[in-house]
Order: structure tokens, then sequence, then C-alpha cells
């Protein structure tokens, strides 16, 4: 029985505690941290609607003196945002897995908290993990495991289409949705509109495995302009204005592209006969085309990813680890 604590009771740290109480003879959950006054208070079982009386709280030091093996962490995206929560739950000698897009490849953005997590988890004997759909699979681990059916690599490219109609007013103005043409040029400029959060992550991931030296990484973001009217309970977009945004990152290496990344994400992308997918292309010896239509749901794909790693991150050495070293993961299948 592995003993298991929440930090994060949103969307994603709800599907995740799904997931948990689907393996009772698996997993105890021991206990669900989160800021929200409104959740605080509130058992897990009012939140998802079926039996739990875990209660949800906001004193973290509470949990993590329940000693849980594992802290899932589903907050926030930035290392700076989730280090208040990675550092007590490394420190209170648990193994942390967390979704944020920045900690599945820390050395990107900021070397030196990654640093400071590789030392709290080796002093403390535990392991940190950033894990989810993209990056942490889709555009990084599944790309490094086509590879290993090569002969040789010479070029990589790996697409993500998807719809961005399920997210709300935080994500949708991230990417620039219901915004005139120049008012997403300014947001880019200004460094409010940037696109997916995750690029420069899931090419180290490849880099690392690989064994390339990336050079530099240029990266592009273009609005999608729709020719008809959308609409989400958050967002209208009018036509000639900007339903998603088309970013793209190239990694080079010995002065050429080695890997390209593409990530065009809008609100219903169908209503102009755009259909979601993931895609990989391998160009090298032999060549491998792997197409995955419609997308695999971000959502579902992330939290499914964090609990499937629940029982391999256990066995695994010390310290701030990616995907690329551990084991190849799988679906956790309940004990009966």
């Amino acid at each position: 029985m592995i003993k298991v604590a929440g930090w994060g009771a949103g969307m994603m740290g709800q599907g995740l505690m799904s997931y948990l109480l689907d393996r009772p003879r698996d997993v105890e959950l021991v206990g669900v941290v989160d800021t929200d006054p409104a959740k605080q208070g509130k058992t897990v079982g009012e939140l998802l609607g079926r039996p739990c009386d875990v209660v949800v709280t906001g004193d973290h030091e509470a949990v993590l003196a329940r000693r849980p093996d594992v802290v899932c962490i589903t907050t926030s995206s930035n290392l700076h945002e989730v280090e208040p929560q990675v550092l007590p739950a490394l420190r209170a000698g648990a193994d942390v897995i967390c979704i944020a897009e920045t900690l599945s490849y820390p050395w990107a953005s900021d070397p030196e908290r990654a640093e400071l997590f590789d030392k709290v988890a080796r002093e403390n004997g535990v392991s940190c993990l950033g894990a989810g759909v993209n990056p942490g699979f889709m555009l990084d681990a599944l790309v490094v495991m086509w590879s290993s059916v090569c002969l040789r690599v010479d070029k990589i490219v790996a697409t993500r289409v998807n719809d961005l109609s399920p997210f709300g007013p935080t994500v949708l103005n991230s990417q620039g949705v219901g915004v005139t043409v120049e008012q997403f040029e300014r947001g880019v400029a200004a460094g409010s509109i940037v696109g997916h959060i995750g690029f420069p992550e899931s090419i180290g991931l490849i880099a690392r495995a690989l064994g390339w030296t990336i050079e530099r990484v240029e990266e592009t973001r273009e609005p999608i302009v729709s020719r008809v009217e959308r609409s989400t309970p958050h967002v209208h977009v009018a036509p000639g204005d900007v339903a998603g945004c088309r970013h793209i990152a190239r990694a080079y290496v010995d002065g050429e592209v080695r890997i390209e990344l593409v990530h065009p994400q809008q609100v219903h992308p169908g209503m102009e006969g755009v259909e979601t997918g993931d895609y990989i292309e391998i160009h090298g010896d032999p060549d491998v085309n792997m197409s995955n239509r419609p997308e695999t749901p971000g959502g579902k794909g992330t939290y499914a990813s964090v609990g499937n790693y629940i029982p391999l991150i256990k066995d695994a050495p010390a310290g701030m680890l990616t995907v690329v070293d551990m084991p190849l993961p799988r679906f956790w299948t309940p004990t009966a």
C-alpha cells in the first residue's frame, strides 16, 4: 500500500484523486492540500461525488506529518510557483511527482532551482519528477521511444494539434484567443501571449536521451485567424480575429535544425475542417511516421501520467529526475 497525498484540488487534482480512489488496494490517500477557501473543509467525496472522507485542508504541514510516500502536485506551471510545495514535500521524505511543465526538464528555464531541487531530494533520499502529457510524453518521451527502432536519426518533427475549447480564461488569454491580430502581436512582444509552455523542456528531454548538444532554440508564435464566428463559455471569436496560436520551436545541432516541435492550438478547430491529433516524424533509417487522431486529451493524459508513475518512483534513484531517466511508463492495473 502506497501512501499518497495530493497538493491541488482543482480540475487536475480531482482527476488524479479519482484515479487514486479506483485503486483502494494499492493506494491510501492520506491527505489533500488546497489554497482555495471554498474547497477547504470539504471532503474529497463531496468534490468528486463518490465515497471518500479525506478532508481538504490548507495546512500542508499537517498533511506532510502523515508521512506520505508520494506527494502529487497539480497546481502551477512555473518552478518559482511550485517551489513552496516541492521543497517541503521533499524535506518531509516524500517522493514528488508534479505536473508543472517547467519541472519536466527544469535545467531549461532555471538551472539554479533545478540544482536546488536535486540537492534537497538527494539529501532526503527521495526523487522529484515532472510528468504530464505535454511536456512529458507526446512531444518528447514518445519521440524518444520511437527513436529506439532507428539505426540513424537525422531530424525529428513532432506536432500536436489540439482544441482549446474546454479551457478557461487563463489558458485562452495566454494563447491570445479572441483578440485582434494587432493585439496578438503586441501581446507576444510584451510576453502576455506565450503560446505553449514546455518547448525548451521537451527539446531538453530529447537531447538528453539522444546525447545531442543543442546550440540554440528559436521559437515563433503566429496567430491562427478565424474565418468563421466561434464561441465557448469563456470567449467569443469574430471572423478576422484570433482563434489560437501556432507555436513552433526549432533546435539546432551543428548548425542544422534537428528538432522541430509544432503546436497549433485553437478553439473549435473542426469549424474550419482542422482535425486534432498527435504526430511524430523521425527522418533517419528507417523513417518513422506516427499519427494519433484525435488528440490525446491533455487533462486526462496528464493526471493519468502522474498516477501511473506512482508505482515506478518508489524504486527510482534519489534526485531531480526526468521521464527519460525513468523506466518505461505503463498503465497501473488496480489490484483486484
